[in-house]
């Protein structure tokens, strides 16, 4: 049977402004950082979509790298789109990504105008897309003039391969570069995705006020920092988990003392009714210069319960306080190289 979506999925999800543009997005949006390589049952991420779909996400986003192996996210998401999406298309946000290692020789990596125009067409072919929505620098490359990075992203605006475009990690000062580049181009920027939690807060101190000043987006990654800010770490590292594999999450973050602010947060999220993961996906968005906040999911009952955030989005300021003891950088920052130059 064709996929039907379900009717009244624009119903209940309160859906933000970016910026000061005319695209919304929905508070959580579905990343594809993991559990949508060829190392998962396609039919579990088929499951995952719909039901997202299904709630009202209309936003998802990816990169060339995704995996495993690298690619496998967007040619899973393009089987999705043929067999269930593609009527639908004009009703999603589907975002690409490319800055990171992707193929050999020094034409597959960082941020050349070769390197991310290639890079987007191999995207779109692997998607069976025309266009994305959202293309993103992934990341800031200092050996590349940012007026070649930010060029490249005009080019693919121009060439009706995106509609908008991104960056990703970017320190505030070169936010602020990128923007008066494109804005000079006559493509404005769009968004910026920074990583951000309750214990990886550091686009506070100026992030946030340039994101806000230039009227541009934000959508933060790793909200729950990969799990940790889940029930899953609060006795240790459970086998099968992430940090028990060889990913992107150590084992060595997972110290005994962000065990101990991550236990304290979570009794916290007791008493407001909530998951730790539920009132972690809520703080990250009282702030409204963020716009959306990605998160992964591995079975549709995860993203329920993520979603369900969504029910409980208002803090007292003395649960903002007491979250605040806590709520501390734990040195987990692993894309801070990027803003840092």
């Amino acid at each position: 049977m064709p996929y039907a979506p379900a009717d009244d999925r624009y119903d209940r999800m309160p859906y933000r402004r970016t910026g000061r543009s005319g695209l919304l997005l929905p508070p959580i949006s579905l990343g594809f950082w993991w559990n949508f390589g060829h190392d998962r049952p396609l039919e579990t991420s088929r499951t995952i979509v719909r039901r997202a779909f299904d709630l009202g996400v209309t936003h998802f986003d990816l990169a060339n790298n995704y995996g495993p192996p690298y690619g496998s996210a967007e040619e899973n998401f393009g089987t999705l789109m043929r067999q269930d999406l593609r009527r639908f298309r004009d009703e999603l946000v589907i975002s690409t990504k490319a800055g990171y290692d992707m193929w050999p020789g020094p034409y597959g990596d960082h941020g050349s105008r070769k390197y991310l125009l290639a890079s987007l067409d191999q995207s779109l072919a692997r998607m069976g897309l025309d266009y994305v929505d959202i293309f993103y620098s992934h990341r800031f490359d200092p050996d590349t003039p940012l007026e070649e990075t930010m060029g490249a992203l005009d080019s693919a605006v121009r060439a009706g391969k995106a509609l908008y475009v991104g960056i990703s990690s970017y320190s505030a000062e070169k936010t602020r570069e990128a923007a008066a580049i494109l804005l000079d181009l006559g493509t404005p920027l769009l968004i910026h995705q920074p990583s951000y939690s309750m214990l990886n807060r550091w686009i506070e101190p100026d992030l946030l006020d340039a994101v806000g000043e230039l009227g541009i987006g934000c959508i933060v990654f790793s909200p729950l920092a990969q799990g940790m800010l889940t029930d899953k770490y609060l006795g240790g590292i459970p086998e099968g988990s992430r940090a028990s594999r060889p990913t992107s999450l150590s084992p060595d973050l997972i110290t005994d003392e962000a065990l101990a602010k991550i236990r304290a947060l979570n009794e916290i999220a007791s008493r407001r009714g909530q998951s730790l993961a539920q009132m972690a996906l809520a703080w990250t968005l009282r702030d409204v210069r963020v716009t959306s906040a990605l998160i992964g999911a591995s079975s549709v009952a995860q993203l329920e319960d993520n979603i369900a955030a969504l029910a409980r989005l208002d803090f007292t300021s003395e649960e903002l306080a007491e979250i605040d003891r806590y709520a501390s950088d734990s040195a987990i920052n692993i894309w801070a190289a990027s803003s840092e130059t």
